[in-house]
């Protein structure tokens, strides 16, 4: 939380300073929805700095990326990964970079979109297909009161609201390597 107060103060400062015209920002769909995740907590913390700035903006929440899927899988370890069955709706990091780049080459819009990537999954399925993927055989385990950065969850935690934008790339696409391949 100090962290994100303090470093959003400084950058707000030294953009007022240099009069900038549009300050783009990333952060997580659902944060609000999970205040038990501290994480969570200062990512809205943050948020609400910048709303509250006289520097026009545009707020971009993201779903969660397919690259950390694994260091999910990991964070979740010990004898067994236990996650929850909740929804997820993940996206490749590119597709996030292309709605940041096309989000500031526009207008403020002195409000939040969403990104989500095209396909919804429960998390403990999506990560047991990621790792049988990579070969990896450590069993996941359903478990609905499994926290994910402190907090559990439900099919509308960590899924996008009403009118998000959509990533292109499909997570089995992204898996096995099609990415930009031809049909």
């Amino acid at each position: 939380m100090d962290f994100f107060r303090a470093s959003g103060r400084n950058l707000l400062a030294a953009e007022a300073a240099a009069t900038v015209e549009h300050h783009i920002a990333l952060s997580v769909v659902g944060a609000d929805r999970l205040p038990e995740s501290g994480y969570l907590r200062a990512k809205v913390a943050q948020e609400e700095l910048i709303k509250a700035s006289t520097i026009p903006y545009t707020i971009l929440r993201s779903t969660q990326f397919f690259e950390f899927i694994g260091r999910l899988a990991d964070s979740a370890t010990q004898r067994e990964i236990r996650l929850s069955p909740a929804l997820v709706q993940p996206i490749a990091s590119d597709d996030v970079v292309a709605a940041l780049a096309d989000l500031a080459g526009g207008p403020p819009l002195n409000g939040t979109v969403e990104v989500a990537g095209p396909g919804a999954y429960p998390l403990d399925k999506l990560v047991r297909k990621f790792l049988a993927s990579r070969g990896d055989k450590r069993p996941v385990v359903a478990d609905i009161h499994a926290r994910y950065f402190g907090a559990e969850l439900d099919d509308r935690s960590l899924t996008p609201g009403e009118q998000p934008r959509f990533g292109r790339t499909a997570f089995d696409d992204w898996l096995n390597g099609r990415i930009g391949a031809p049909a």
